[in-house]
């Protein structure tokens, strides 16, 4: 008899065994999880992994980066963050959809066939959510922004906002946004203002060096939180089936970065981990970076697809990653129009080396009032008081004069910080690019139905409201 209970040990324990490996299986997600980390006004030179800062200090993003792909050219569509996050979350420029006025008061619905893209994941079985709650030992909180220009179709645009939700419902999508790279800065002294090297259209003055000193603090803060939600994805075995991406919503918080048509007003940071656990995806090369020229409202159609979820008809972004992918971008578009009550239009496109930039209204100056900058950039204010003074070079001046340049075309191999305007050049090269450029520009206007060709109604108290949109934002991130 003894021998007969062993027996029945053993099998009784083998099936124990097995049913607690098929109860395994059966949790874990056949479709991967997507954690998509999302970083306000922030651009590359704040992360140490794209070398082009060297006072830039983030070693949890570095790390992600070694281990995942990072995106040397990825572009949101508008420099701002309401209409920038209204293109990347439907996969359609906002310029189409009518959302480009920053913060509108005449939010209209979204059209048929047109979702935000955590509608789409739902109807596709997965689990939504955006995080602001998170276990008490991590002392963390989300700022759970959406701050689109539209309306959307359903009334709850996520099932949940607490991380505690998400191991016990996979597949999930969700997003974490983070204000730290914002102003205010939550500064905290570390980076050395005299090691940061600033780019030649800013003055060397000791506030301007103070000031981005502490935009790299604030991204050392945000690094630190990155840091521990991805150890917390480890801890709680979801980093084997989870995709996680980070990425910025809209460029820099600087002088001609946030609300500006250059560079550091549209290029921001994107790296892509696929995890260990899933079979990569086409296109898909950890530790590689990627120089391909791509823009926010291809994030939808790429993640849904990972998802093995079809990718909306009327959406104008493409998938960069998966089985289908088809060719390259040859150009990446942006647009700003009315940022808080500065009513400005400007269109741009880039290509490989080339980037062309148009000015609707060029009576209008760089330093048109803006009173949210007016309290939140020290440059702001310093710039032209250092330009009455006689106190900067040509270069620095640039942003004082009275008019901006209707037409601006910039070598970007030959000059990163888009300083030399080759609009005047006689060389044939030059003209040729800059004609190509033009035209692609007023087709993509007329091709993607530019709704910025139409003047916004807006009465003067809704245009004061505009102003104070970013004093009560800035209120909520303080208690966030």
């Amino acid at each position: 008899m003894p021998l007969q209970r062993l027996a029945f040990r053993s099998l009784f324990c083998a099936a124990l065994t097995a049913g607690a490996a098929i109860t395994a299986f059966a949790a874990t997600p056949t479709r991967p999880n997507f954690l998509w980390l999302v970083a306000e006004d922030t651009g590359p030179s704040a992360y140490s992994c794209y070398g082009l800062q060297p006072a830039a200090a983030t070693p949890a993003i570095d790390r992600l980066a070694a281990t995942g792909m990072r995106f040397d050219r990825f572009y949101t569509t508008a420099p701002v963050c309401s209409a920038a996050r209204s293109a990347w979350n439907t996969g359609l420029y906002q310029t189409t959809l009518g959302a480009h006025q920053h913060r509108t008061p005449h939010k209209k619905p979204l059209p048929d066939g047109v979702r935000p893209l955590g509608e789409w994941f739902r109807a596709a079985g997965y689990y939504t959510a955006n995080v602001r709650e998170f276990p008490e030992e991590m002392n963390l909180r989300g700022a759970g922004k959406t701050d689109w220009n539209f309306i959307p179709r359903e009334p709850q645009l996520f099932q949940s906002d607490r991380w505690a939700d998400l191991a016990s419902h996979q597949p999930f999508y969700a997003q974490i946004n983070f204000q730290e790279t914002h102003r205010d800065y939550r500064a905290e002294g570390i980076t050395d203002p005299a090691k940061v090297v600033l780019p030649p259209y800013y003055p060397d003055h000791p506030v301007i060096r103070k000031d981005y000193a502490d935009y790299l603090d604030s991204a050392r803060r945000l690094d630190g939180k990155i840091a521990q939600i991805l150890a917390r994805l480890e801890k709680e075995g979801l980093a084997e089936h989870t995709v996680v991406i980070f990425m910025g919503d809209n460029g820099e918080s600087h002088i001609r970065g946030k609300q500006f048509c250059y560079e550091e007003g549209l290029r921001v940071p994107l790296i892509v981990r696929w995890p260990k656990g899933l079979a990569a995806p086409a296109h898909y090369r950890a530790g590689a970076a990627d120089r391909r020229l791509l823009e926010g409202i291809d994030m939808p159609p790429t993640l849904l697809s990972l998802a093995g979820a079809p990718v909306p008809a009327k959406m104008q972004g493409v998938p960069f990653l998966g089985p289908q992918v088809t060719q390259e971008k040859t150009y990446v578009f942006g647009a700003r129009d009315r940022c808080d009550e500065t009513a400005m239009r400007i269109r741009t496109v880039r290509d490989n080396r080339y980037r062309y930039i148009r000015t609707f209204n060029p009576e209008m100056p760089f330093f048109a009032p803006n009173a949210y900058k007016a309290r939140q950039y020290p440059a702001w204010t310093l710039i032209p008081q250092l330009h009455q003074a006689g106190k900067l070079n040509d270069i620095q001046a640039f942003l004082c004069q009275p008019r901006q340049p209707e037409e601006q075309l910039f070598d970007m191999n030959a000059d990163p910080h888009e300083i030399n305007n080759l609009t005047a050049s006689t060389k044939p090269e030059h003209l040729a690019a800059l004609q190509r450029m033009r035209a692609e520009l007023e087709n993509w206007i007329i091709r993607t139905d530019d709704q910025g060709r139409f003047p916004e109604k807006m009465t003067a108290a809704e245009a004061d409201g505009a102003s104070r949109a970013e004093t009560a934002q800035k209120g909520k991130k303080k208690k966030a």
